[in-house]
């Protein structure tokens, strides 16, 4: 009898493993922290920049794109979002503003990705702390690609900046100065810049001691437009600093309300707020 005990959990494994290899479902996870994934779900910033490249804004065209942040575990409202960004006419890309997920999951990111797949436009991201936790840098760099990089699409350059400073214990790495210096010292052929990160600089969760030279970095940047940031929930627009450097934050998805952005001339803008 007890040796029938022992064996029956093997026979079990053995059967659940092959009804799940046959049935050619997801792969079999080991772990909630296991952030491994389908082909099709891996390096999904490239992809996206990719799709950019092969829908090039013509240079001194008008750039219209969508900002939102913090989809979370609001997965009813990332495809009530879909659906309607979707019917926006003339837009090029939609930003998030990291949190993609809740706990750091692999699985939860692809979820998020699930739905916004399908929309009719490429969508990129910048990592949030809530996509820190556990060994969710790993599971980011995985899915979606590096934790800081940069592209230019039309006339603007875009600096994707990983400002997350508790997840790093605040010790002084994290966003990575030198890195931003570099980054904004030159267009690259662009006409104007914008910043993208997750946590703003006024907030508790930035590394303060880093905090006034990255917003003396921003100040002192060519061309700034302005700097995009999630984390806070909730929209907002100012100049924290009296500097003359915009940050906006976006609504998380919870909200049901995103932005969008229409950029012309060295750095003019104006937003319009959706509600979904």
């Amino acid at each position: 009898m007890l040796n029938r005990l022992r064996f029956q959990p093997r026979l079990s494994l053995l059967s659940a493993a092959a009804a799940l290899a046959l049935g050619g479902c997801e792969m079999l996870e080991f772990s909630p922290n296991d952030y491994r994934s389908p082909k099709s779900q891996t390096d999904l910033t490239a992809k996206h920049l990719e799709r950019l490249r092969q829908q090039p804004v013509p240079a001194g065209d008008t750039l219209r794109f969508v900002f939102t942040g913090d989809s979370q575990r609001f997965y009813d409202e990332a495809e009530d979002l879909v659906a309607s960004v979707n019917q926006q006419p003339g837009i090029q890309f939609l930003v998030v503003a990291g949190d993609i997920s809740d706990f750091g999951m692999g699985r939860e990111m692809r979820w998020v990705d699930d739905h916004l797949s399908k929309l009719k436009v490429p969508y990129l991201t910048v990592i949030g702390n809530h996509d820190a936790i556990g060994n969710g840098r790993e599971a980011y760099q995985h899915i979606f690609g590096p934790l800081n990089y940069s592209f230019v699409y039309g006339d603007t350059k875009f600096i994707m900046v990983d400002t997350n400073s508790r997840e790093a214990n605040f010790d002084g790495s994290t966003p990575n100065i030198p890195w931003v210096q570099q980054q904004l010292s030159s267009l690259g052929g662009a006409r104007r810049q914008i910043v993208v990160s997750h946590v703003p600089p006024q907030d508790d969760d930035f590394d303060p001691s880093l905090r006034q030279s990255y917003a003396r970095t921003l100040k002192e940047a060519p061309k700034l437009a302005f700097e995009l940031n999630g984390h806070r929930h909730s929209f907002s627009i100012g100049q924290p600093f009296n500097d003359g450097v915009t940050y906006i934050n976006s609504s998380a998805f919870s909200e049901r309300m995103y932005i969008v952005l229409t950029v012309w001339g060295d750095k003019q803008f104006r937003l319009k707020q959706v509600k979904f």
